[in-house]
């Protein structure tokens, strides 16, 4: 069974919704993980992680909403994930933010490495892609590096 464009334009959105919503779940874990740390380590995490996941998840609801207006498609609220952890410790917090975040990374790889974003969506999908994965990239190994010097 042949795809049509509005199908494959359809697919696309959800697929990236799908990477928003991985996002959103390593802000809520980063959100969590800082009400446990102290406040060096907090403000730390929030330069390094925090505020980089938020301007991510910023770039790519836009370019979720972006896509769906030129396409008359229909537009997704997004909500971070609540830490439903509370009782967790800020080391898998982290974690399962960096879970997250490889996640984000491997869901945005799959969309690009597709023709779908050729085929059937245009230069603004392209680059706000490119963009939310460039964000993205670098995130999982600073997180690793602020779980390795956390206590000390």
């Amino acid at each position: 069974m042949a795809y049509t464009t509005a199908e494959a334009r359809q697919q696309m959105l959800d697929d990236l919704a799908g990477a928003v919503d991985e996002i959103g779940v390593a802000l809520g874990a980063l959100g969590a993980a800082y009400e446990l740390l102290d406040e060096q380590s907090g403000d730390r995490l929030e330069a390094e992680l925090f505020r980089p996941v938020q301007v991510a998840y910023g770039r790519a609801r836009r370019t979720h909403a972006a896509f769906a207006e030129r396409h008359g498609l229909a537009p997704r609220a997004f909500e971070p994930a609540i830490g439903g952890r509370a009782a967790a410790d800020a080391r898998s917090l982290l974690d399962a933010a960096v879970e997250a975040l490889e996640e984000t990374d491997h869901r945005l790889a799959e969309i690009q490495d597709s023709m779908m974003p050729v085929e059937v969506g245009d230069a603004e999908l392209r680059a706000g892609l490119a963009e939310a994965r460039e964000l993205v990239g670098a995130l999982p190994g600073r997180a690793r590096e602020l779980t390795r010097v956390l206590g000390r």
